[in-house]
């Protein structure tokens, strides 16, 4: 199965990635380089930090570069024929078994925040009401238990984050 993420991800995933390429790699070179340049390179905190940075980073590169080759990029703009059901992109509005109401987006593994109800259509949670419709009720297990949950709403075309 494809990995997805939204237009949003991916661009914040891009980001980093020139962010990296072009400023914080060139950086960590030109120091590591002025760091050798001192000598004896065994002893040289400077240069040995720098090298493990550096190795970070392309580390960093390498999975960046694999994500973004590998993950469909979904517009949340746009809305799924069946807006009935619960999809990628996906606002959900959750009632548990104690009239307490929740809101979630579901989105890519990179792209959680559960403080803004980012949630991850990979997650748990996210795998229980992925296809589902308003009204469909479930026992959901969390840390805290047991819990019965109801989605009562589904939303389309935008993003939670910004209201």
């Amino acid at each position: 199965m494809a990995l997805h993420i939204s237009t949003r991800g991916a661009k914040l995933l891009t980001q980093e990635l020139r962010q990296l390429t072009e400023v914080e790699r060139p950086k960590v070179v030109r120091e590591v380089a002025e760091a050798a340049a001192q000598g004896d390179r065994s002893e040289n905190a400077e240069y040995i930090y720098g090298k493990k940075r550096l190795r970070e980073i392309d580390r960093r590169l390498r999975w960046l570069m694999k994500r973004l080759d590998e993950t469909t990029v979904v517009s949340l703009d746009e809305t799924p024929a069946d807006q009935s059901r619960v999809f990628f992109g996906a606002i959900v509005t959750l009632e548990d078994e104690d009239a307490v109401v929740s809101r979630y987006q579901l989105v890519g593994p990179d792209e959680v925040d559960p403080a803004q109800g980012l949630l991850s259509y990979q997650s748990p949670l996210g795998r229980a009401i992925m296809g589902k419709s308003v009204g469909w009720v479930f026992d959901f297990v969390r840390p805290r238990g047991e819990i019965q949950l109801e989605i009562v709403a589904i939303e389309y075309g935008r993003w939670l984050p910004d209201g």
